[in-house]
């Protein structure tokens, strides 16, 4: 009977082992599987990061191009225009026209940036408050004493 039991023993100890054996293997292969699934999806995900860059220089170059289609309109528009403005009216309303296109300004106006703002804020009287003091208008309150 011993031998018998050792050998339902041992039986038993060995599809243990072959189970236990099976189930690392497959855990091992399930490892693999999701690594593989996750570099997957990494591989997918950095794909569309370039499609998202690409369309996005894509935007930009466009719309660069676009606002320069317009300043280029712009300047074709104004020059029409002073050109008009030269033939059909008066010739110093044509110049003025096309020198405010090109940044120029006339004497004129040199001489009004020149200015300053006003100094309506300035003390009238050495010592005195300017409008812009904070008190300026207030009057101090007699105390009356106890």
């Amino acid at each position: 009977m011993h031998s018998t039991s050792v050998l339902i023993l041992v039986g038993i100890l060995g599809m243990t082992l072959g189970a236990f054996l099976a189930y690392l293997a497959i855990r091992g292969r399930s490892s693999v599987d999701r690594t593989q699934e996750l570099e997957q999806r990494l591989r997918e995900a950095n794909n569309k990061l370039e499609d998202f860059q690409l369309q996005v220089n894509e935007h930009f170059d466009q719309t660069s191009q676009l606002v320069h289609n317009l300043t280029e309109s712009y300047k074709e528009v104004h020059e029409y225009l002073s050109n008009s403005a030269l033939r059909l009216s008066n010739q110093d309303i044509g110049r003025q026209m096309l020198e405010a296109g090109s940044g120029k300004l006339k004497e004129d106006d040199k001489q009004l940036q020149e200015m300053g703002p006003p100094k309506d804020w300035a003390p009238k009287e050495p010592g005195a408050k300017g409008t812009l003091d904070e008190d300026y208008g207030l009057e101090k309150e007699a105390h009356v004493g106890s």
